[in-house]
């Protein structure tokens, strides 16, 4: 009897064994593909990245490789666009320099398919899944703010407490308007608060290969493949790390019984 629960007991331990070196095989092998190369589930995005030789303007260095489409690109660079309806100019014009880092910035997020390591489930109902975190490249952070600093807002928090009973985005009531700079004292107030933390400023530099460009010339090839590719096999290794001690603890256990 006690041998039999003994031969029992190494079978489940063999299985619980079994599975564990799977999930970590399966942690690396999904680093490898579900992270590179990939769209987020959200509003406007391709199920599965591809060429579109007519992506607009800001848009077009994503043309070989791009999660959104053509038209997408183009309402990208629209005030109250029908992407979100949402109005640049809340707070009377926005600077034209000031709103080309927006475009730029509705460009990486609609047509990148660098941005895996950083997507996220969420339940929301414009979108099943959102970017967190991603690390911006301190220089583009920098730029953003310096170009927006004579711009004006109501708000630190893009992403709510918006009056939309126009149809698009309105100041709230009580929500006074003043420069970029009273609601973002720094570049980070700016880049990481604006979004809900979508980008989180990069101690890195543009073209160090750790951090994600905002912008980046084509012909150069995109920068940001290799910075997914190195954050996607950090995550993985991170993954099989973890499962080491269950494995140990478990290889233990089965020895023990074999004894």
């Amino acid at each position: 009897m006690r041998a039999a629960m003994a031969h029992l007991m190494t079978t489940q331990l063999l299985f619980l064994v079994w599975v564990a070196a799977w999930g970590a095989q399966t942690s690396t092998t999904r680093a490898r593909t579900d992270l590179l190369s990939v769209c987020m589930d959200a509003k406007h995005h391709k199920v599965k990245p591809g060429p579109e030789d007519k992506l607009h303007e800001q848009c077009s260095p994503w043309k070989k490789n791009s999660c959104c489409y053509a038209n997408t690109s183009e309402e990208a660079h629209k005030n109250i666009s029908n992407l979100y309806r949402f109005n640049w100019n809340h707070c009377g014009e926005m600077e034209p320099t000031c709103k080309r880092h927006f475009i730029q910035d509705t460009c990486l997020y609609e047509c990148s398919p660098n941005l895996g390591p950083w997507i996220q489930q969420v339940d929301q109902s414009w979108r099943k899944e959102r970017i967190l975190n991603v690390p911006l490249c301190k220089e583009d952070c920098q730029r953003w703010w310096e170009d927006c600093k004579t711009s004006l807002t109501c708000k630190s928090n893009w992403h709510k407490g918006w009056n939309w009973e126009k149809g698009y985005n309105e100041c709230p009531t009580n929500a006074a308007c003043h420069p970029f700079h009273f609601y973002f004292p720094t570049p980070a107030d700016l880049c990481q608060e604006i979004w809900s933390h979508s980008y989180k400023v990069s101690n890195y530099s543009r073209g160090s290969g750790r951090c994600i460009q905002m912008w980046f010339d084509p012909a150069q090839g995109n920068p940001n493949e290799e910075v997914a590719r190195f954050y996607a096999e950090a995550m993985s290794s991170a993954g099989v790390r973890r499962a080491g001690p269950l494995l140990l603890s478990l290889a233990l256990m089965l020895l023990w019984l074999l004894k």
